[in-house]
């Protein structure tokens, strides 16, 4: 086989349409823009959610919600998932080197799912109070850190 002489399956390729090139290209006289108007014209075009002058529907919609910008940094921990770490001083670095939590994280918080089997120190961390009380329960500790 060689490279020049590669082409695609018998088919599987379309001729490009060329508007406004005679009747025989099916896109003759008006090229595909039907009759008048703005969008036949050359250059006529409106803004995206121009509805004619009629109020755009992004403005008779009501807002609604609120997106943090600090969302992609805030990150969750499950207590199962302690259990495997390799030492039992936990902070953020350890979870970022075990992959639990992406590079990014500035916050994280420990919650209650699943269950810790070890004693474990948690520093730096926010911690829910069902998952402290889990911790301490299994003989570990956790430092108090401000939200």
């Amino acid at each position: 086989m060689k490279l020049n002489t590669i082409s695609p399956a018998a088919g599987s390729t379309h001729s490009s349409k060329r508007p406004g090139r005679g009747i025989g290209s099916g896109l003759g006289k008006t090229g595909g823009r039907g009759h008048k108007g703005q969008k036949s014209r050359a250059g006529g075009f409106h803004k995206v959610g121009f509805e004619g002058g009629q109020m755009p529907m992004a403005r008779r919609l009501p807002k609604r919600g609120f997106i943090s910008l600090s969302r992609n940094f805030k990150h969750e921990v499950r207590l199962g998932d302690l259990n495997d770490l390799p030492v039992d001083a936990v902070d953020m670095l350890v979870l970022k080197q075990a992959g639990l939590i992406p590079e990014m994280s500035r916050a994280v918080k420990v919650i209650l799912a699943g269950e810790i089997k070890r004693a474990i120190s948690l520093n730096g961390l926010l911690v829910t109070k069902g998952a402290k009380v889990a911790i301490e329960a299994a003989g570990g500790s956790v430092a108090v850190v401000e939200a």
